[in-house]
């Protein structure tokens, strides 16, 4: 057992769940052995605790650092500000500079309001679009964040957020009040979501543009068709999605265009930045109600997010990250065929995960990363590409990654027992996701 495994036994009796962030956790991983914290990173690498570099061919900070860890130019950016000052009674000018550069890269808004955190971003853009539309009951797709009003759809008659997240979240300390205003509808069914507006008094449509596939039947447009008949305001989750196929929301690449957009991960490389960015038909009703806090005046955040677009601009970064993804994406259907194994490669390049079509599919994805951690690897069935994964972390990532392949194709035809093989207790399920 490393070091980090030895403060994450301590972290579990001193912070509820062990981490901040559930997709963090080490047994979403390798329970028992996950390497759990760094000691610092650049490109794609990470230090562990115990001075072990690995590659990571895995998440990427949960797909925030499309630049790579420690980006030069970035932190060069950040430093600066370091030494200026970070907070003043005054404010950073920084962010009319952030503003003014996301309106333009988002011709079809006016207005930009910033946070700190992906969850931060979905609850001020819920509460300016339900402020707008005058209107409290909220259409879902996908992953919000954690605040109440998302989760207030698991008090509703049955499980509502089983197919959208994760089966059997609890909404224990929301309130159950919140019932019935929030309603989850699946990607691409465009007559459940008629249903559940015509059955409603929905005053905000809010979804995720894509996930783990693309849209079908005009889906998007029709949405952005209904939303504008009924006077419903349409919110677009872009916090995952956003800058990893186009300079903006993934939204450009279906041109429709929402109300509302949030922004966030990839903007800021790693720093923390969210934005909301909408028509002033809308955003102005953040006037009419109260949205405010001390931490979203710091200058790092926008500072870090303007270097960012900058250098994003400059290289045409989603470009690069495609690519990489699709290579992934390529590579493991190729080895998988070579060793007469069966997966399913899903989400869009930037964002790529496979799952294995068998029985024992958790129990090979965790032996993936067993293995591949002692070959030097951060590495799962997930794989968020950046500007830092080289041609030659392919090679070394793939070489090792056979070697395990062959294994699980050993389990497959009954030559070999996986269990015999975990060192550890099968890896929790993660996110689903499934819009």
């Amino acid at each position: 057992m490393g070091s980090g495994q030895e403060l994450y036994k301590k972290a579990k009796a001193l912070i509820p769940g062990g981490t901040m962030l559930l997709s963090k956790r080490p047994e979403m991983f390798l329970p028992e052995q996950w390497p759990s914290y760094f000691s610092k990173t650049k490109g794609c690498s990470v230090w562990d605790l115990d001075g072990n570099e690995l590659i990571d061919m895995c998440i990427m900070g949960i797909g925030t650092n499309t630049l790579g860890y420690g980006n030069d130019e970035v932190d060069a950016a950040v430093l600066e500000t370091v030494k200026k000052g970070n907070m003043s009674t005054l404010n950073c000018p920084e962010e009319v500079y952030l503003a003014e550069k996301l309106v333009e890269i988002n011709p079809w808004a006016d207005m930009v309001r910033f946070a700190r955190s992906g969850g931060e971003a979905n609850s001020i853009a819920i509460r300016i679009a339900r402020a707008a539309s005058g209107r409290d009951k909220v259409a879902i797709c996908g992953y919000h964040g954690w605040h109440d009003w998302y989760l207030s759809a698991n008090h509703n008659d049955r499980d509502e957020l089983s197919g959208h997240l994760l089966p059997g979240l609890s909404p224990k300390g929301v309130p159950r009040n919140l019932k019935d205003t929030v309603f989850p509808f699946h990607y691409n069914n465009f007559g459940e979501l008629l249903s559940i507006v015509e059955k409603n008094e929905i005053g905000v449509i809010k979804m995720e543009v894509v996930r783990n596939f693309g849209p079908e039947d005009n889906f998007l447009q029709k949405v952005r068709d209904l939303a504008t008949k009924k006077g419903i305001v349409l919110v677009f989750d872009e916090c995952t999605s956003g800058f990893r196929e186009t300079f903006g929301g993934i939204h450009k690449k279906y041109n429709v265009e929402p109300d509302i957009a949030m922004y966030g991960k990839t903007i800021g490389n790693g720093y923390a930045l969210t934005a909301i960015v909408g028509r002033k038909s809308v955003m102005e009703a953040a006037q009419t109600t109260f949205i405010s806090s001390t931490f979203w005046t710091e200058r790092i955040g926008p500072t870090a997010a303007l270097a960012t677009l900058k250098v994003m601009e400059r290289i045409k970064s989603w470009e690069i990250i495609t690519d990489k993804g699709k290579q992934m994406q390529r590579q493991w259907q190729n080895l998988a065929s070579q060793h007469n194994l069966s997966i399913t490669v899903s989400g869009i390049p930037a964002l790529s995960t496979y799952s294995f079509n068998s029985k024992n599919a958790m129990e090979y994805k965790t032996l993936i990363t067993q293995e591949m951690l002692k070959r030097g690897f951060l590495a799962s069935t997930s794989f968020y590409s950046c500007t830092a994964h080289t041609d030659d972390k392919f090679e070394s990532y793939f070489t090792a990654l056979d070697e395990v392949y062959k294994v699980i194709a050993k389990c497959e035809n009954g030559l070999i027992d996986v269990q015999g093989l975990l060192e550890g207790p099968v890896c929790h399920s993660g996110f689903k996701r499934l819009n």
